[in-house]
């Protein structure tokens, strides 16, 4: 061991040079801010979407569309994916439950079934709304839709 291979343990050394400690130290004076200015002055936080002054894009832009606050938003479920469930669970009613059990819906969805898909099983499904394409394939299968 000599003098020249002498290193700090791992982890000993600060990398970050410390700002604001004098002049001695390379980083005082404005301390790596800069002269005047908002980023300058302590406190200063950039606001989400400031473009340095310029109009931001989001002001620029003008507002457009409409969203109904009366909307009722269905989950569709497939005829297909009745068939799989009733092939994995061997159930021959499906509802509601059944579909929230499966992973298909959350808490409070309702539930649209619709007609994409081959059914073969015959099924006794309730549902809040039902497509005319589902409902001709679930009575065509010999089931039988309930509306709730």
């Amino acid at each position: 061991m000599k003098l020249n291979n002498l290193t700090p343990a791992a982890g000993s050394l600060k990398s970050e040079k410390r700002i604001g400690r004098g002049e001695g130290s390379g980083r005082g004076g404005t301390s790596t801010r800069g002269h005047k200015g908002a980023q300058a002055r302590s406190g200063y936080s950039r606001k989400i979407g400031f473009e340095g002054g310029q109009m931001p894009i989001q002001r620029r832009l003008p507002k457009f569309g409409f969203t109904n606050p009366n909307r009722v938003e269905y989950k569709g479920i497939n005829v297909a994916a009745l068939q799989a469930l009733s092939e994995k669970i061997g159930a021959s009613e499906i509802n509601i439950e059944t579909l929230r059990e499966a992973g298909f819906i959350n808490k409070n969805q309702l539930v649209k079934i619709l007609g994409n898909g081959e059914l073969t099983a015959k099924l006794e499904v309730s549902a809040n709304a039902f497509s005319k394409s589902a409902i001709a394939k679930i009575e065509a299968a010999g089931g039988h839709t309930t509306t709730i």
